[in-house]
């Protein structure tokens, strides 16, 4: 884990990058979830609708300054930072742990999985975001026009340090004694702003042809709920 981020990058960032909802990882939520942490809660946004959908006591770590600023306004507790054990948070408290689309930013996002295990109170569980790097408008701009773009945003966002494909996110979990209660895909390429035409017909041609060897490759992003192996 590292002990600091670029803040400048981050800061450089067009203003509704740490204003999403994320209304797609609700049903992801635990029933009787009473404390929820969120990392990277960007301005609260998320935490927010948490609060008031489920009622839940809900606490941010936020390491962008100006983001985390907005965040206390909306949530019960922020804190200032990256998420590390100097952190301070206190152990065995929380029913549920949020990462939406965090773990990219990380150096070494293995050893935020493993201090937020320790974080969980008894039952509690981690719930990732993390984007598919298999994507399929990804590789076709690789495998077809030779392209690996960074943008300020999305799968190739300048500021992510790592890359997943659904193989790799279960043994990173695995590998930090997590039991993967489900993985699933999220946020379908068809449904998504500004689809090509001609791209999902490729895709789908592709995926015909393969015999669905390549279904994962339509999904932006994969959703894990896992919770401590030891724990189990």
């Amino acid at each position: 884990m590292t002990s600091e981020i670029d803040q400048l990058a981050y800061e450089e960032k067009q203003a509704d990058y740490f204003q999403c909802t994320r209304s797609e990882m609700l049903p992801f939520v635990p029933k009787a979830c009473k404390r929820i942490l969120d990392v990277g809660c960007a301005e609260g946004a998320f935490g927010e609708t948490l609060k008031k959908v489920f009622g839940a006591e809900v606490w941010g770590v936020e390491p962008v300054k100006s983001a985390a600023a907005v965040a206390v306004k909306r949530i019960d507790r922020v804190f200032e930072g990256v998420f590390s054990p100097e952190s301070g948070l206190p152990v065995g408290t929380f029913d549920c742990i949020f990462f939406n689309d965090v773990l990219e930013h990380m150096l070494a996002p293995e050893a935020a999985l493993r201090y937020a295990g320790g974080l969980l109170a008894p039952g509690g569980v981690v719930v990732a975001s993390i984007p598919n790097v298999r994507f399929f408008p990804v590789i076709w701009e690789l495998a077809v026009h030779g392209r690996w773009d960074y943008h300020d945003c999305g799968i190739l966002d300048k500021t992510h340090l790592r890359f997943f494909t659904k193989s790799s996110i279960r043994t990173m979990f695995e590998s930090e004694e997590f039991t993967l209660q489900s993985i699933c895909g999220i946020n379908a390429y068809w449904g998504l702003p500004n689809v090509s035409t001609r791209l999902w017909r490729a895709y789908r041609l592709a995926n015909a042809i393969s015999l669905g060897s390549i279904d994962e490759m339509k999904f932006l992003q994969f959703v894990v709920v896992a919770r401590p192996t030891k724990r189990n």
